[in-house]
């Protein structure tokens, strides 16, 4: 399947605590588009987080953050990976 990055900014000063309760969220509905987030990274003093999935498509990747509450601002494929 696919890999996707995908990236949320204006999070500034996002916690620990509050990345994961965001992954969760993903998590709790991910099956239903067929989508697997593998990881979540965030930078608390740009505002920037990262997400890796795999998924059949970048926009199954996007319904899921939206209904999850966090829609991406970037989506990118990801074809090669070492």
């Amino acid at each position: 399947m696919p890999a996707f990055m995908d990236v949320h900014h204006g999070m500034k000063g996002i916690t620990a605590e509050q990345l994961k309760e965001a992954h969760k969220a993903d998590l709790a509905i991910e099956k239903q588009e067929n989508v697997h987030f593998t990881r979540a990274w965030a930078d608390p003093e740009s505002g920037e987080v990262f997400c890796l999935s795999e998924a059949p498509s970048a926009e199954a990747v996007q319904r899921v953050h939206e209904r999850a509450g966090h829609k991406a601002d970037e989506i990118h494929p990801v074809p090669l990976s070492v």
